[in-house]
C-alpha cells in the first residue's frame, strides 16, 4: 500500500463522481482486495460490488456513481468494530488508485440494498459507499454537508488521547513513536464527525474507549459509533506496522476509571520481542 499516512491525511469523503465508470483494471484490482478481511476480533465477513443501474441502487445525497461497495457481517459481538476496520482499510487502497467513497449507514434505499448483498436472517449490513473518481467539482449538497458536520476539522489531540488516566492528557511530544499512530486515529472518518474514540495509554497497551454521542445506539444495522472504532483500531495499526512495530490486539478491560459515557473496546500492546 502506499505510503499509508499520506492516504489517510488526504482522503476525503466523497459524495459528488464525474459519472464515468471505473477503469476495468481498477474494478479488477478492487475484486481482488474485497477478499481481505481481516480484522482483530477474527469475524468473517463478505464484501461485494454492485452495479446501481443492474440493481436500483442509489442514495439521495450521492451523484455520479457508477459503483457501489456493500458488505455484511454476521450480527455477532464487536461485528461493527470489526466491519469498519476491513471496510476502511478496503477504502484507503481505493484512495491510492483515485477512486472516491463516503460511509453511508442510512441516506440510501437500505432494502434495496440488503437484497442486493443477499441478507440473510443473523446478518446485518452496517455500511455501503459508492466508488469512483471524485468529480472536479463538488456539488452545492455536497458542499453544504460538509460545512454542516465541520468535516475538515478535527478535535486536539490533548482532547482524545490520554497517559495513564482521563485526568491526564497525551501530548504528540511524549506520545512519541506512537505519535503518529494516533494521529491517524484523529483523522479518521466518523458518523456526522463525532470522532467518538479516546485512547487511554498505559504503558506499553493504547486503550481504545467508545465515547458515546447523544442520538447514537444500537439499530438494526448496527451501532454506527462502534463501526467509527474499527475505523480507529484500523489506523492505528496501519500506521504502526507501516514503522515497523509489532503489535498484540487483546480485550481484556482492565477496569480503570472512566467517564460515564464511554465504554471499553479493546487495546493495542506494543510488543518488544
Amino acid at each position: 500500500m502506499e505510503n499509508i499516512m499520506t492516504l489517510i491525511r488526504s482522503r476525503r469523503s466523497v459524495r459528488t463522481f464525474d459519472g464515468k465508470a471505473i477503469p476495468p483494471e481498477t474494478a479488477r484490482q478492487l475484486e481482488v482486495w474485497l477478499s481481505d478481511t481481516e480484522n482483530p476480533f477474527g469475524i468473517p465477513m463478505e464484501f461485494r460490488l454492485l452495479d446501481p443501474k443492474a440493481l436500483g441502487l442509489s442514495s439521495p445525497v450521492i451523484t455520479g456513481e457508477t459503483l457501489w461497495l456493500g458488505g455484511k457481517i454476521a450480527r455477532v459481538p464487536n461485528a461493527e468494530e470489526a466491519f469498519g476496520y476491513a471496510m476502511e482499510r478496503l477504502l484507503l487502497r481505493a484512495w491510492g488508485l483515485g477512486i472516491g467513497a463516503t460511509w453511508i449507514g442510512g441516506t440510501m434505499d437500505r432494502p434495496a440494498f440488503e437484497r442486493a448483498m443477499g441478507l440473510a436472517a443473523g446478518e446485518m449490513m452496517p455500511c455501503v459507499t459508492p466508488l469512483g473518481v471524485p468529480a472536479e467539482k463538488m456539488s452545492l449538497r455536497e458542499s453544504l454537508m460538509r460545512k454542516g458536520v465541520k468535516a475538515d476539522t478535527r478535535l486536539p489531540f490533548e482532547s482524545l488521547f490520554f497517559d495513564g488516566s482521563f485526568d491526564a492528557p497525551l501530548s504528540p511530544a511524549a506520545a512519541g513513536e506512537l505519535a503518529e499512530s494516533l494521529e491517524a486515529v484523529r483523522l479518521g472518518p466518523s458518523a456526522v464527525n463525532k470522532q467518538p474514540w479516546r485512547v487511554l495509554r498505559q504503558g506499553e497497551k493504547y486503550h481504545f474507549y467508545k465515547k458515546q454521542s447523544k442520538g447514537f445506539g444500537p439499530g438494526e444495522a448496527g451501532d454506527m459509533q462502534r463501526i467509527d472504532l474499527g475505523i480507529a483500531l484500523g489506523h492505528f495499526a496501519l500506521v504502526a506496522e507501516a514503522k515497523g512495530l509489532r503489535l498484540r490486539f487483546t480485550r481484556e478491560d482492565p477496569g480503570l476509571p472512566k467517564p460515564g459515557d464511554m465504554s471499553y473496546i479493546g487495546a493495542y500492546e506494543v510488543t518488544r520481542q
